[in-house]
């Protein structure tokens, strides 16, 4: 197939002298490679992933970038992101069936609901006024930076909330887990997270925050099955610096006493740390050589639930969950990763009980 008949609504631009691909993609050397959407198992596990604020993806590549002049980006990539859209491809690259949901607005809204009917990501999003937000990353090859400009999300209406929480507690039946990513939209109730907590508990899935602040600490309440914070939005919901292990260690056993049944703390290329009432497990990630490591982290979510909903005890899903994060950081797009890195980088994390 000609890499221009590929039927994607994620195109990659590049610079004149160089070919033209559809993305997603893993990017080789003097190689183009386009991977298709998986068929789905019959067995496939049904997923809902919840997050107030989906994106429009771009990422922009430059060989040295001069501030205060004009630069000229050699290799331009646009596609979807937005934490929840993150989980939801991770989980559909690793076959299962995951549902997502959030607020979609404008053109970039269209285009984004495009991608995921075109990827094969069920989803139900309700349709507001405001247009979808754009979140750019700049990576400058000369020095091996990666930039993230963030367009913060638009204010959403209370009864634009209640269709929100009307989509979740419809979807929730038969799901086995429901992940809850990232900050809640402005307009929204900051016990969000903690209403669906209590959904999915009634349904007796497994749930999952990823969030920080009066969001996590709301969802507490309901006994949450996994928060999985970093380690910078753990001191956020702290309220205090966490300057080595044993004050990461203090503050999640904290975590749990308030609720939470297992506890995950990422921190990108340094050690995760995971607790679930008993045991407590350091997982060193693979080192990679980072083409962008923007969504590493929601990648991580994703296939940490995938594992955990394959039985894995917790030090063995984080081992699979970091491999998956790291293969993300081969990528030029938040959120995507190559099954096949996964499986090779598996090999290459270690995981230590403390």
């Amino acid at each position: 197939m000609r890499p221009g008949s590929c039927p994607s609504a994620e195109r990659t631009h590049l610079a004149s002298d160089a070919r033209v691909f559809w993305y997603p993609l893993r990017l080789d050397r003097g190689a183009t490679v386009l991977l298709h959407p998986r068929l789905e198992p019959m067995n496939a596990m049904k997923i809902l992933c919840v997050g107030t604020s989906p994106a429009a993806q771009r990422t922009m590549v430059f060989r040295k970038l001069t501030l205060d002049a004009v630069n000229r980006a050699a290799i331009t990539v646009d596609g979807v992101a937005g934490k929840s859209i993150n989980v939801a491809k991770t989980l559909k690259a690793l076959g299962e069936h995951p549902i997502a949901t959030g607020f979609l607005g404008g053109d970039r809204g269209e285009h984004v609901r495009s991608v995921m009917a075109e990827r094969g990501i069920e989803s139900e999003f309700v349709m507001v006024t405001a247009r979808t937000r754009q979140c750019i990353t700049v990576i400058d090859e000369s020095t091996g930076t990666h930039t993230e400009l963030v367009e913060e999300t638009p204010p959403v209406s209370a009864p634009d909330f209640g269709s929100f929480m009307a989509v979740v507690r419809r979807r929730v039946a038969g799901c086995r887990a429901v992940v809850m990513s990232g900050a809640i939209a402005p307009g929204g109730p900051p016990d969000l997270y903690l209403d669906c907590v209590r959904l999915a508990k009634s349904e007796g899935s497994l749930s999952v925050v990823d969030a920080q602040g009066a969001a996590l600490t709301e969802a507490l309440k309901a006994g949450p099955g996994l928060v999985k914070p970093n380690r910078a939005e753990l001191a956020a919901t702290t309220g205090r610096p966490l300057a080595d292990e044993a004050q990461l260690m203090q503050a999640m056993r904290e975590l749990r006493e308030r609720g939470a049944q297992q506890v995950v703390v990422t921190a990108g290329r340094d050690p995760t740390l995971a607790f679930d009432g008993r045991s407590c497990w350091r997982i060193v990630p693979p080192r990679v050589q980072a083409m962008s490591p923007i969504g590493s982290g929601d990648v991580f979510t994703g296939a940490l639930v995938w594992r955990l909903l394959h039985g894995d005890d917790l030090g063995e899903a984080c081992r699979w969950a970091a491999a998956a994060g790291a293969a993300n950081a081969l990528t030029l797009m938040s959120g995507e990763m190559d099954r096949a890195d996964m499986d090779r980088l598996v090999r290459e994390a270690a995981v230590q009980r403390i």
